[in-house]
């Protein structure tokens, strides 16, 4: 577990208040300022939600204290836990960004599967952003339009269509295989992103109209 200093380390790595990290966690200011004053013996469950509003920004924890800024490349999510943790690294990441979201080869009962008894939460808050929009390519004939609230959907000619998704935010890249355990392998290569959005395009202005999806435009 993390130590008060990393805590306190980790916060001027990032240039957060006590009242930012409150934000992330969900544990008050006054917490968080008696856990990194020595005040408070916190449990392992709040020490582990403060460590891990840290990594999910970057921030490494070292032996003795130690503590840097990762350089991530490439990171993988594994299992269903990995796949609610993507999804709302998805979400943290597009809430403070305007742009368009490109998500293809989409099986949206996988999705549903997989998120289990999040997805409803994950779409609710997706559908509360006004600053991004979501263009998503399905197999031919596939009417599952589960996030029609905020998405736009198409259909890929099934002779394009593959059953490994890939998903397109801000300028990062992720890869979905789905197995007997979903496994996502997240790019933050710029300019791998673009390749794959330029991709996406080109079937998106190819992509056929389904006739019974409400956000069809």
């Amino acid at each position: 577990m993390i130590t008060t200093a990393q805590i306190r380390g980790a916060r001027g790595i990032l240039n957060w208040s006590q009242g930012d990290l409150s934000e992330r966690t969900g544990i008050s200011s006054t917490s968080i300022g008696s856990i990194e004053n020595g005040l408070t013996q916190p449990r392992d469950s709040t020490l582990h939600l403060i460590q891990k509003a840290f990594e999910d920004t970057g921030v490494e924890f070292l032996p003795n204290d130690g503590i840097r800024k990762k350089n991530v490349e490439v990171e993988v999510f594994r299992g269903r836990n990995g796949f609610v943790d993507f999804f709302d690294l998805v979400y943290k990441t597009i809430s403070e960004w305007s742009g368009e979201v490109c998500i293809s080869n989409v099986e949206e009962n996988m999705f549903m599967k997989w998120a289990g008894d999040t997805a409803s939460e994950h779409m609710n808050r997706i559908s509360s952003l006004k600053n991004v929009k979501y263009k998503v390519l399905l197999k031919e004939g596939d009417n599952n339009f589960a996030a029609s609230e905020y998405a736009e959907y198409k259909w890929i000619p099934k002779a394009f269509f593959h059953s490994i998704p890939f998903y397109v935010f801000e300028k990062k890249l992720a890869i979905f295989v789905f197995d007997e355990q979903p496994v996502i392998i997240l790019h933050h290569f710029p300019a791998i992103a673009e390749a794959y959005k330029s991709q996406f395009m080109a079937l998106w202005n190819i992509a056929l109209q389904p006739t019974n999806n409400k956000n069809n435009k």
